[in-house]
């Protein structure tokens, strides 16, 4: 193994001279970059590591090494177990999202990363499957240490910018994608999670909105709302209240027996039916009421031509 670490070191040297070299590009710099990154990891070596440097040219060392045996000494078995082991995992780890077992990929995912704790692309598949599970904060953790890792990895800040969507941070998401495809200019999928967000950061900001920053459509989609009037629906009392608001709102003074014969009684029922809410849930009677406050100062503040 030590002579094999003198031909990896080697190798990293001059990969590390080629990306300096103006003769390549800056995508292909990254590449080689990656690339010396990925084999300190494996074979456990660091710059600092100069007992290893030899004199020896490294198209010497090379045929003095592969020469001598009729396989390659560099294949998977050569590798230290915990790296190998930490690839087996990363594997199982995709084949459970294929099959949306996305527990026991983060499962498969944390055995990884604790096997190998620099390895960026474990970070990124977990933060992945922890997106399936809803847990976004969790997501944009990881991404957040597989770019710490790999700053030039597009998919890290392809998939935080998933989860800051998730969670409507429109804005940083549109940041996130920006710079995925600043690294990955030709993919569609962050072209399209890019227009995706953006305009949901217009839809937000567009004049429908309310002046005080309350959104209706977040209320109409709000579980603790949508429960609530669920709940009020079943109330035999809500049901009379509102079968007679619209007895009274389609038949008039003249509808039926039992029914809403006056606009004094259909005022009367809105109000019972307002308490009945307020009784569920008096925090969001407050934000409605603020709600309708603002519109109507809204209103009077317009200038007319």
């Amino acid at each position: 193994m030590s002579s094999i670490k003198h031909l990896v070191y080697a190798i990293i040297q001059f990969l590390r001279e080629q990306s300096h070299m103006d003769t390549y590009s800056s995508d292909e710099q990254e590449s080689l970059e990656v690339a010396v990154q990925c084999l300190e990891t494996v074979f456990q070596i660091r710059i600092e590591d100069r007992h290893l440097a030899t004199a020896e040219p490294l198209e010497e060392l090379f045929t003095n090494n592969f020469c001598k045996n009729d396989k390659l000494p560099l294949s998977l078995s050569s590798l230290p177990d915990n790296a190998e082991k930490a690839i087996q995992l990363k594997d199982e780890g995709n084949n459970h999202m294929k099959e949306e077992n996305y527990s026991a990929a983060v499962d498969c995912y944390n055995q990884a990363v604790q096997l190998d704790p620099n390895n960026a692309v474990y970070y990124c598949n977990r933060a992945a499957a922890y997106s399936k599970l809803g847990k976004y904060i969790e997501a944009i953790r990881d991404c957040e240490t597989a770019i710490s890792i790999e700053p030039s990895y597009s998919k890290a800040y392809g998939r935080m910018g998933l989860a800051l969507t998730a969670m409507n941070k429109y804005e940083q998401a549109i940041t996130s994608y920006q710079k995925a495809l600043d690294l990955e200019p030709e993919n569609d999928s962050y072209k399209s999670n890019l227009k995706m967000a953006q305009q949901k950061l217009r839809d937000i900001s567009s004049p429908t909105e309310t002046g005080c920053g309350f959104d209706m459509a977040s209320l109409i989609n709000n579980p603790a709302f949508v429960s609530m009037a669920a709940s009020l629906m079943q109330n035999p009392q809500v049901q009379q209240l509102m079968s007679g608001m619209m007895s009274s709102a389609v038949g008039g003074p003249a509808a039926g027996v039992g029914g809403l014969t006056d606009l004094s009684s259909l005022i009367q029922a809105g109000q019972q039916f307002a308490q009945q809410m307020q009784q569920q849930n008096p925090e969001l009677i407050e934000q409605l009421r603020n709600h309708v406050r603002s519109r109507s100062f809204s209103s009077s503040t317009e200038e007319h031509s």
